[in-house]
């Protein structure tokens, strides 16, 4: 029979891993479901219950944002506008009840090529902690998802936070997403991104698109073509279909690799334009 472990604390959770191999959970929102029509096999450590893990917390260098934390907390907390992308990312996670338990880093870790929060985080540069007996270690989010439900994390390891670096105070971001129908859907092609303006102009770009392979990516020749623009122009304008060229869609049920292409390059000049028209 499958155990069911609840650590009173980090030190025990980290201790039950370092024993062997067990499956992590915070929410359980993609664990449960994916298992509905069989039973549990595998041995399960529920981390819901530490609350030192439920924690957002602005340090100098950066914000932490704890392995407990769930997309309603991040939707509630007071971040800077850096953050806006991701939390409108969050309103995208399901219905409230999933947003109410489902985790940022739980959706990172569960490294769907269709995860909402990924390319968010790719474009926020930031770093995934983990933890163990042995220490800490970490990780940019573009090193850690390694493919298709596949991370860099070792089986004695937790994901304990991710820290995304402080950005100047009008750093803009924003995220779009398509889906067959407006809420509860997977991604057919979803994008990322962050602006630092300069005296009116595109100081530096951060610019990711999730769904569109086997782990999102960023898309660093479009990057180059944004930065030093000013920002009362069209950004959208610095899209082409080269700038797509580190993305391999495949076809699926949701849509085809040409559909998904195009998808993109509309979704990226949209949220381009639309954040410089916000400055």
């Amino acid at each position: 029979m499958a155990a069911y472990l609840r650590p009173g604390n980090l030190g025990e959770a980290l201790t039950a891993l370092s024993r062997g191999r067990l499956s992590v959970i915070a929410g359980g929102t993609d664990f449960y479901p994916a298992r509905v029509e069989t039973t549990v096999e595998e041995d399960v450590l529920d981390i819901s219950g530490l609350g030192e893990l439920r924690r957002i917390r602005a340090m100098p260098r950066y914000v932490r944002i704890g392995a407990g934390v769930t997309w309603s907390d991040l939707m509630r907390a007071d971040l800077p506008q850096s953050f806006d992308g991701l939390k409108l990312a969050a309103r995208e996670i399901g219905g409230i009840q999933i947003q109410n338990a489902g985790t940022i880093v739980g959706n990172l870790c569960n490294a769907s090529p269709a995860a909402d929060g990924t390319p968010n985080l790719l474009a926020l540069d930031a770093e995934v902690e983990l933890s163990s007996l042995a220490g800490e270690r970490r990780i940019p989010v573009s090193d850690f998802v390694t493919g298709s439900r596949k991370t860099a994390r070792r089986s004695d390891e937790l994901v304990t936070g991710l820290l995304i670096p402080n950005l100047a105070p009008d750093a803009c971001s924003d995220f779009l997403k398509l889906g067959s129908r407006k809420y509860l859907v997977i991604s057919i092609v979803m994008v990322a991104v962050v602006l630092e303006p300069v005296d009116g102009r595109v100081e530096s770009a951060r610019i990711a698109v999730g769904a569109c392979s086997e782990i999102a990516q960023r898309l660093p020749s479009l990057e180059a073509a944004v930065r030093g623009r000013p920002l009362y122009e069209e950004l959208g304008k610095a899209v082409s279909a080269e700038s797509l060229s580190v993305l391999s869609p495949i076809d699926d049920l949701r849509g085809s690799a040409s559909y998904r292409r195009k998808a993109a390059l509309v979704l990226l000049r949209r949220s381009l334009n639309r954040l410089a028209a916000a400055a």
